[in-house]
């Protein structure tokens, strides 16, 4: 494990997909954004830090609407120039033959070394196992998660890398618990005690509320596969249960595990409270790089408490620009325009604001609001892709004053969060983990107008730094009740101050961008996990214990102002 005394733990963080830039699109969405996020703050505070992930032929997905608002799906190509040959590569069995895996290593975007795992390689007969992110079937899906979990463990060690803790970002990297147990019962360590020595090396993160969206598989096809690596049947369904869930079984193999924000703790720690032997789940909320998604030029007129609105209109400039350039349609810069980015998804609620016509068309005629919207449905999820086809609807409506930048990625994000006045958030509370899109909205002044869900409940004050929909309510009627208090809201609150009151506005964008960057970014959130999830268990039992039940209790604010930093010095982490 390493001596924690002298040295600050080096830790390998074992992700699907990094978000790094948009010119390598081996990312879906958050999650991908977030670990490009720590990867980028990791160098920042030169902490020693490694990502392991998979180089991903096809990227993720390209996503465009055709003539008739379907979205459809092609292969997206990118240039490898700045992947570097690590000359290693590494071996394991997969459906008992044995496949190659070239590792590959980029530092090119200001972060870590990333290395990423290959098959698709010239002369590979197994390129199909990282063809494509999230896409294919079930056997795709467990070969590429043996790629970056057992492939992943595999080449720090043929690198040479010695790794204190293993950072499982998700449960598609449990398999590197297989291994780590497989490396100890080879030297003579019975399985019990393997296990348990694994614990004390793997920290865990869960992301997903909704329990049909945390991955199981059966045993039968993890057999078949060669997933089990050299366990017996009885010792994998004690690790991950019958049918085995990837996330029940990362909250066994890790010693402690991390919900995304101080609600999404609660929420986790409910969801699993039933299965024994899982780690306990802390929360930490989620941040984002301020390099990364603060215009500059905002950053630099806030550092020097000049006027906000100029380097804002700056920003809202382009995008307005760029939708012109795109779609066509030139939006008016002068009125009021909210942005509403994000996956695709059900439980998004993407057109609450749509809910109640009659409201909301009258002010879309007029062009007293603007909507833009962006975002891409998974190419196998026909419901995401049905949300789409619904919004299209009314963009067709609306042509002069609702927009859909097709494609999203991280350009577009950056421009939206920058650019538009407002951002729009409204999911089905408590399904909204974490939302690091506000997060970088609100580091630009742009006003959040929110559910409480995610990460707003720790920071909303209303009318101040944004607006809260709602009260927090979760039950039947949700929709109704949260629509009805949106509407509410942009009436007497949003609108009126936008159109009425620009030096209160203004005064709201400073707040908002001063909240930001005090308790929301990727750095703070490292701190956090370097001075807790990364602490050695023995050393730091007490006051995870503290924190596991304080926020099991109280929900939030345990430490004054939601932060954690003050802990200790992330550069003296022997001092707790």
């Amino acid at each position: 494990m390493g001596n924690y005394s002298y040295r600050k733990p080096k830790v390998a963080y074992l992700c699907m997909e990094f978000g790094l830039h948009e010119s390598f699109p081996i990312y879906s969405g958050g999650l991908g954004i977030l670990a490009g996020d720590i990867l980028k703050a990791a160098k920042d505070l030169d902490l020693p830090m490694v990502g392991v992930g998979i180089l991903w032929k096809e990227g993720y997905t390209n996503q465009f609407i055709d003539e008739n608002n379907n979205p459809y799906d092609c292969a997206q190509e990118y240039s490898r120039d700045h992947l570097v040959d690590t000359g290693v590569d590494v071996k394991l069995s997969i459906r008992g033959e044995e496949v190659t895996c070239k590792v590959w290593k980029t530092e090119e975007f200001e972060n870590v070394p990333l290395y990423l795992l290959d098959t698709g390689f010239q002369g590979s007969d197994y390129a199909w196992m990282t063809r494509q992110l999230y896409h294919g079937q079930p056997e795709d899906r467990v070969a590429a998660e043996m790629i970056l979990g057992i492939g992943g463990v595999r080449a720090l060690r043929a690198l040479g890398i010695d790794v204190d803790i293993f950072h499982l970002n998700e449960g598609h990297a449990v398999f590197s618990g297989f291994e780590l147990i497989r490396e100890k019962t080879r030297m003579g360590i019975g399985f019990q005690d393997a296990w348990e020595e694994c614990r004390q090396q793997v920290v865990f993160t869960t992301h997903t509320p909704v329990m049909a969206g945390n991955e199981e598989h059966d045993h039968g096809l993890l057999n078949y596969m060669g997933a089990y690596n050299g366990l017996q049947f009885q010792q994998v369904v004690a690790i991950g249960g019958e049918p085995f869930n990837m996330t029940v079984a990362g909250l066994r193999l890790s010693n402690t595990a991390n919900g995304v924000s101080q609600l999404h703790g609660m929420t986790a720690r409910s969801m699993w409270r039933g299965n024994e032997g899982t780690s306990p789940i802390i929360g930490i909320t989620n941040g984002v790089h301020q390099t990364t998604w603060q215009h500059p030029q905002i950053k630099q007129i806030h550092q020097t408490q000049g006027n906000l609105w100029k380097p804002h209109m700056m920003a809202k400039r382009k995008l307005v620009n760029y939708i012109e350039d795109t779609t066509g349609v030139r939006l008016d810069v002068d009125n009021l325009i909210i942005g509403f980015a994000r996956r695709a998804a059900a439980y998004k609620r993407i057109g609450l604001i749509f809910h109640h016509p009659e409201i909301i068309e009258p002010l879309l005629q007029e062009r007293t609001v603007q909507l833009v919207f962006s975002g891409k449905a998974h190419p196998q999820d026909h419901v995401g892709k049905q949300v789409i086809r619904n919004l299209m609807k009314m963009v067709k409506k609306f042509p002069d004053s609702i927009v859909f930048l097709e494609n999203y990625n991280m350009e577009i994000g950056r421009l939206l969060t920058s650019g538009c006045d407002v951002w729009l958030n409204t999911p089905q509370r408590p399904l909204e983990a974490s939302g690091t899109s506000g997060m970088k909205a609100a580091m630009n002044g742009v006003l959040n107008l929110s559910v409480l869900d995610g990460w707003w409940p720790e920071c909303c004050i209303h009318g101040d730094n944004g607006w809260q929909v709602s009260g927090g309510y979760e039950g039947p009627g949700q929709t109704l009740v949260d629509a009805s208090s949106l509407y509410e809201v942009l009436l007497t609150d949003v609108i009126p101050t936008y159109y009425d009151d620009r030096k209160r506005w203004v005064e709201m964008m400073r707040a908002s961008i001063d909240m930001a960057l005090h308790r929301f970014t990727s750095a703070r959130m490292l701190t956090e996990y370097y001075n807790i999830l990364y602490q050695p268990p023995t050393t730091l039992k007490s006051i995870k214990h503290q924190i596991y039940n304080a926020k099991s209790i109280q929900g939030m604010g345990w430490i004054e102002n939601g932060s954690i930093t003050e802990v200790m010095d992330v550069h003296q982490p022997s001092q707790l």
